[in-house]
């Protein structure tokens, strides 16, 4: 019991301090949450669960070392950073016509489902399938001796951490939608645009460093 609390509690503070850390998850947390209010957060994180999930699934079945391969890396980057382009650039163009209206900001961004958002914009991030396949696979591979509940408890541990910090961000920005009026929260979404589409840029400059060394 008290190995299973250990890796539990590391798990929990491992992925915190990953989830901390700015991204274009956090990015999109924001905007979705002034759009859709609380629940943006919690669902963004399903997605998101659900695809760690996936990842955990392919550990334990042995795929870790595939997700090392500079082929593989340089793929997710290229297509990842080319979706974080066409993200941010779509905020920024669609910033004048949104509203902090709940009602009016959910009837435009219907068509982009906060579950679906939490899979792709982890998905997008070649630096989260890499903390998978080294830090992540070696925390695996240590709660993997206690077995099956090791596992268990490492994931439940991890998508804890995420689904806390994330939520808070979510409330926050809720909470201080009523301190901000409809053309600062366009100025807000054309920055956080811009801020995807910088890590977009990044994302396929690190493409073309991963398969140089395939084509190498």
């Amino acid at each position: 019991m008290l190995e299973l609390l250990a890796i539990g509690a590391g798990s929990f503070t491992v992925a915190l301090s990953g989830a901390l850390m700015p991204g274009p998850l956090l990015t999109i947390t924001i905007t979705e949450s002034v759009r859709r209010g609380f629940r943006a957060g919690p669902l963004l994180m399903t997605g998101h669960a659900v695809l760690e999930l996936a990842v955990v699934a392919a550990v334990v079945l042995g795929l870790g070392p595939f997700l090392k391969k500079p082929s593989v890396m340089g793929t997710i980057a290229l297509f990842g950073g080319g979706f974080l382009l066409w993200m941010g650039m779509d905020m920024v163009r669609s910033a004048a016509r949104l509203t902090l209206n709940l009602n009016a900001a959910d009837g435009a961004s219907s068509s982009r489902h906060p579950v679906l958002l939490g899979i792709l914009a982890s998905l997008s991030n070649p630096y989260w399938t890499l903390w998978w396949a080294t830090i992540g696979l070696g925390y695996m591979v240590a709660a993997m001796k206690a077995g099956p509940w090791g596992v268990g408890v490492f994931f439940l541990g991890h998508i804890a951490a995420d689904f806390a910090w994330y939520s808070l961000v979510s409330l926050g920005v809720t909470k201080g939608t009523r301190f901000m009026g409809d053309r600062s929260y366009q100025w807000v979404l054309r920055a956080c645009g811009v801020f995807l589409v910088g890590f977009g840029a990044w994302f396929l400059w690190s493409a073309k460093g991963f398969l140089s060394r395939v084509l190498v």
